[in-house]
């Protein structure tokens, strides 16, 4: 501050009220690690049963190390997320929290996205070597992220897959239940592509992705559920091109997914092509701006955008790719959609999910 006195338009009251904002964005991002490891460890869930608990009963219900859970605690405790008893020591997770931090919340449970602070940690350094060479890093280079991905999903898309994202198209389940082909690319570890498959057998389904892992998973789901009506290929997804059949699915699907691409566009002509005329395409991406200062007060932005800076930019550029990225927004969503050859394209948003649009597209 000493430096900056000199500027006759320095505001030390804005500067101290900056410095306090940022000491709390310090103890919200540590939180977020914190969360993160409560979720991973069945922490949050155990004590959700739990009466006002010893550090070393909590430990013991929950199969852990007492040291390290009372040092969580701890930071729990001085986070305001968890209640502690000064004269007996005991600690408590108050209902009104537990309902938004334990997988008995489903889709309320925001401790699965704390889960993402930690994992854009672990390409930190990769990271800062892009800012200073360009260059992009590879999906192996992020061990959990599929992992975290599919439990995301299936909170925002598989819990209100029938009740919420299945109607935004009229007609469609009538469809499913005669027997349609139906697509998604990107199929990340399958897990949408398999609720189907069990809700509409008379349907064929196939999903595809780059990562050999992430299809392995969902090809091993499909297995233990004895599923005959789908397949997964792993497949670079910007070759879905003139090499293919035209018009062979009915449904098509993309889940948070075209934006990550090298070829995006490429993906979006794919798409065009293997959809049949009277097909639908139903696309879910990320809910913002491709203007920059139209998602100040987005109630996730520094979020996403983060997201789209450790992850979705680098994995597109490290396969040569344009590098979208997360926000690249719903005007050019709109745009790229229209240059593959869309051109009726509706665009939803669901009351539960503040993180995506839900275009509605056809020929």
């Amino acid at each position: 501050m000493q430096a900056t006195e000199k500027d006759p338009t320095f505001d030390p009251l804005k500067a101290e009220a900056f410095a306090g904002k940022f000491l709390t964005v310090l103890n919200h991002g540590s939180l977020c690690v914190m969360a993160s490891i409560g979720h991973r460890t069945g922490l949050f869930d155990a004590m959700s049963v739990m009466p006002p608990s010893t550090a070393a009963t909590i430990a013991k219900k929950a199969g852990l190390n007492e040291r390290y859970v009372r040092e969580w605690l701890g930071a729990m405790v001085t986070a305001g997320v968890i209640e502690v008893d000064p004269a007996t020591t005991r600690y408590a997770l108050p209902a009104e929290h537990a309902a938004f931090l334990t997988r008995a919340s489903a889709a309320d449970n925001m401790s699965v996205f704390a889960q993402y602070i930690a994992v854009m940690g672990c390409v930190e350094d990769e990271i800062v070597e892009c800012f200073f060479k360009g260059g992009g890093v590879p999906y192996e280079k992020y061990p959990r992220f599929h992992a975290v991905m599919a439990e995301d999903s299936g909170q925002s898309v598989l819990s209100s897959l029938e009740l919420h994202v299945l109607p935004l198209i009229p007609g469609l389940t009538d469809r499913l239940s005669r027997g349609i082909r139906a697509l998604d690319v990107g199929c990340g570890s399958g897990r949408i592509m398999n609720r189907l498959a069990e809700l509409y057998p008379n349907s064929h389904f196939t999903g595809i992705d780059l990562s050999r892992e992430a299809i392995e998973t969902a090809g091993g789901e499909a297995s233990e559920k004895g599923l005959r009506n789908i397949e997964f290929v792993v497949r670079d997804l910007s070759g879905l091109d003139a090499t293919d059949e035209p018009e062979v699915f009915d449904f098509i699907t993309t889940f948070d997914a075209i934006h990550d691409q090298a070829k995006p566009l490429d993906v979006l002509r794919g798409i065009y092509r293997a959809l049949k005329a009277d097909g639908w395409y139903l696309m879910q991406d990320i809910r913002g701006s491709s203007d920059v200062h139209n998602n100040i007060g987005h109630p996730i932005g520094t979020f996403l955008y983060a997201i789209s800076t450790m992850h979705c930019t680098p994995v597109s550029l490290a396969q040569g790719g344009e590098g979208l990225g997360a926000m690249w927004g719903e005007e050019k969503t709109r745009e790229y959609l229209h240059k593959a050859g869309f051109r009726h394209v509706e665009t939803n948003q669901l009351t539960h999910d503040i993180q995506n649009n839900w275009y509605v597209v056809r020929k």
